[in-house]
């Protein structure tokens, strides 16, 4: 089992009550899985995502990730955690707007602090990989929608990942581009990447082997 949460609950304080943004949340998830969280607008899905990514805290529960507990690891313990296995992947694409396609690339491998000649080899195969070779000097502000989602999904993968996180990952695209990504995942999945994924789309949640519903926090039986 790569990671799971058992009665996860996460709540903000509201006029001295507790909201609750998600209720005793069960979920495993096993190596090689794709999984689709669906549901509406404020159904819980980020917050979610972001617990499992360890970008987000919670407030009752226990959360295991390749046997580690995960909330009783200090800070860096776990920001280490999620630089070496899990990459993610936006909506809004989260590039680096003053660094080049090839430099956005880079940063994930520079937090693995490895060699140069290794990140110059990596880079390549990823550039070669999403053919965007053309593009490797250009910003990010003179990319497409379709380019720049191309370079965040390459450099979620260029540090080799067990798990990647896609948040509402075609949301910007047209449908031929959000085909394009959604190909690249289930190709990455067939390749033995896990993959969990937020859709609103009934189309890209099929690309999942699993569909997990969220309703007001919690999962939906």
């Amino acid at each position: 089992m790569l990671l799971q949460l058992k009665n996860v609950s996460k709540w903000v304080q509201s006029g001295g009550q507790n909201v609750f943004l998600l209720k005793d949340i069960n979920f495993w998830v096993n190596e090689g899985d794709f999984i689709s969280i669906m549901g509406p607008s404020g159904s819980g899905k980020s917050t979610l995502l972001n617990i499992i990514g360890m970008l987000d805290h919670f407030n009752e529960g226990t959360y295991t990730f390749l046997e580690e507990s995960v909330h009783s690891l200090k800070e860096k313990h776990r920001a280490n955690l999620y630089k070496q296995y899990i990459g993610f992947v936006f909506q809004a694409y989260h590039l680096i707007d003053e660094l080049t396609v090839k430099e956005n690339l880079e940063m994930p491998l520079l937090y693995k602090k490895q060699g140069s000649s290794e990140r110059k080899a990596l880079v390549a195969d990823m550039l070669d990989r999403f053919n965007i070779v053309g593009k490797k000097d250009l910003f990010p502000s003179q990319l497409s929608g379709g380019q720049q989602q191309l370079v965040g999904v390459a450099r979620a993968l260029i540090a080799s990942p067990k798990l990647i996180l896609a948040d509402e990952p075609t949301g910007n695209l047209n449908s031929k581009q959000g085909d394009e990504i959604m190909g690249i995942f289930k190709e990455l999945n067939k390749e033995g990447v896990t993959i969990i994924q937020v859709t609103h789309s009934e189309k890209n949640a099929a690309y999942g082997s699993r569909v997990l519903n969220l309703l007001d926090g919690c999962i939906e039986c």
